[in-house]
């Protein structure tokens, strides 16, 4: 066990609890803005679909039932413009950090292969590198890596942290790049349904690809826009010659969807409604906070989509840490997610609407 423990880095979160302490001791209580998980309602027509499948004594399939693979190349199409999806072209995910994680393993990665992830990023890219015994590396603009021996690369638009959102120009530019080096392209696009002054594009979209799928997947998750990370709900959708072997080995690894969940994706993929009601609830609250952080002296920088603002003092993001744990807020540091986030924060926006106005009222 400890052969694959050693690899991996110290879990970052565990570095925050001195602070969680200190903005827990606020009279007022803490508010909680480090962690991207929603409080918001399941909606009531998605539980109800999780309570009518509940009665599923027998194993789901990895794949998915027809109902949920319609569900998914339907709003694949309605949603992001994409073309021609067929079962072929979609598989269901445990949640898309367990794909983020296990991805390069199940790809069959390992010494000398390389992974390579934007230089402010989700830290289980890493994570997923690390566990493959793969090599990792990270970049500003993907089409000036060596290509020699890099078999996948991540792209994150809208990104987590910053919020930046890559134009359909240079989607379209990297893919073009990554194909003529023979080069893996996964999308993690799991906020693009929260675009605020941008509208993102996914790599699905012909625009972008050429009408092809070749090469590339996007990988989304219903845990921010249905508030169903409790679920562990995602998916991925492209190139049928990738999904296809990846739905074999993880058959044999038994990772499928529990098939209530199933059900709900169902339901959740099939309402647009519910969707723009969670939208206006983070478009309300990303604008309480951005003013008071401004008010307060910070710059917000991207910030342009997702669920979070990135912001700083000009200082140490340790420092900004602590100034806003001693009034009861806490936000995640922008080291956590690389060296070059050395003098920022991450301010999520999923708090409830009561502790919104008290991180405003502090600020």
């Amino acid at each position: 066990m400890s052969a694959v423990s050693d690899r991996l880095p110290t879990f970052p979160w565990d570095k925050l609890t001195p602070y969680k302490a200190t903005a827990a001791a606020h009279p007022d209580g803490i508010v909680d803005l480090s962690v991207g998980t929603p409080v918001d309602p399941v909606p009531e027509l998605i539980q109800k679909a999780l309570v009518a499948a509940a009665d599923s004594p027998g194993y789901p399939t990895v794949w998915g039932t027809p109902e949920l693979r319609d569900a998914i190349t339907g709003w694949v199409e309605r949603r992001l413009g994409a073309r021609d999806v067929t079962h072929r072209h979609v598989l269901p995910i445990v949640g898309s950090k367990e794909l983020v994680a296990w991805l390069p393993t199940q790809l069959g990665l390992g010494p000398g292969d390389r992974v390579a992830y934007p230089r402010l990023a989700y830290p289980t890219y890493e994570v997923g590198a690390r566990l493959a015994r793969a090599e990792y590396e990270v970049y500003d603009d993907p089409t000036e890596l060596d290509p020699e021996g890099l078999k996948l690369l991540w792209l994150n638009s809208p990104s987590n942290p910053t919020g930046k959102v890559l134009s359909k120009a240079d989607l379209t530019r990297i893919v073009a790049w990554a194909r003529e080096h023979g080069v893996l392209v996964f999308s993690d696009e799991c906020y693009l349904e929260l675009g605020w002054e941008a509208d993102p594009v996914s790599v699905l979209h012909p625009d972008v690809n050429g009408g092809s799928y070749d090469g590339i997947v996007s990988v989304h998750s219903l845990s921010k826009r249905s508030n169903l990370a409790g679920y562990r709900a995602a998916f991925l959708a492209g190139d049928p010659a990738v999904l296809g072997p990846l739905l074999e080995i993880r058959k044999h690894g038994g990772m499928m969807t529990s098939a209530p969940t199933q059900a709900a994706v169902v339901a959740a993929l099939g309402d647009d409604d519910h969707v723009r009601v969670q939208r206006a609830r983070y478009a309300s609250r990303r604008e309480l906070l951005r003013e008071a952080l401004l008010t307060h002296g910070l710059r917000i920088e991207h910030s342009e989509a997702s669920l979070y603002l990135w912001a700083t003092r000009g200082e140490s993001c340790w420092d900004t840490v602590a100034h806003l744990a001693e009034r009861g807020i806490l936000v995640a540091p922008g080291d956590f997610y690389g060296p070059a986030g050395a003098e920022f924060v991450r301010v999520a926006l999923t708090a409830t609407d009561e502790r919104i106005a008290a991180a405003v009222r502090r600020l």
